[in-house]
């Protein structure tokens, strides 16, 4: 699992919610399901395929890739989504997808009613802890420390996801990470 701010969480009727009441989208790679600086608006339940989460440097004129929604997880400009504030980043199909989704609105609601109560404060402590902890790692591990780790908690990685946006979640220049991917491969 990519996202690790879901273990612990009871997510199954969330999950559920969104495949029974939720619009079946498919989006080919590339289609944008949040477009960043206007109002966010839905959160879904990703069955099929990726996302990647991206934000742009208006000065550099580049745009880096924050992370990544994988199949079986949920996709969302989350807490944005709930209020319709404007969207903080750019959510992209990394591939062809097929995901259920809901108005934030209705993730809200839900996440407001009693037998859900406590589940918004729970998803967002459990995402701070998620981003807290990936910003300590780029300072107490190595590129190659972070690069073997996502690997080992996420495999499908290598095969969607192309090596320019590792690179860019990670930090780090696509030549360095083909460079360890090679030392992984070939040996050092």
């Amino acid at each position: 699992m990519f996202n690790l701010y879901q273990d612990g969480l009871e997510l199954e009727p969330l999950r559920r919610y969104c495949m029974e009441q939720g619009e079946v989208r498919l989006l080919k790679r590339g289609e944008i399901f949040e477009d960043a600086g206007k109002p966010s608006k839905y959160v879904a339940y990703v069955e099929r395929g990726c996302f990647k989460y991206m934000v742009n440097n208006e000065e550099e004129g580049k745009d880096y890739c924050t992370g990544f929604a994988f199949e079986g997880e949920f996709v969302a400009d989350y807490p944005n989504c709930l209020t319709g504030r404007k969207s903080e980043l750019t959510i992209v199909a990394g591939t062809t997808c097929k995901i259920f989704q809901i108005l934030g609105k209705e993730l809200d609601n839900l996440l407001d009613s009693l037998h859900t109560k406590g589940l918004k404060q729970a998803i967002s402590d459990s995402l701070f802890a998620q981003v807290y902890a990936q910003y300590l790692d780029t300072y107490r591990m190595t590129t190659r420390e972070r690069y073997k780790r996502l690997l080992i908690r996420c495999p499908e990685l290598v095969q969607s996801i192309n090596l320019k946006d590792i690179a860019s979640y990670l930090k780090v220049t696509p030549t360095t990470i083909s460079n360890i991917r090679r030392e992984f491969t070939f040996g050092e």
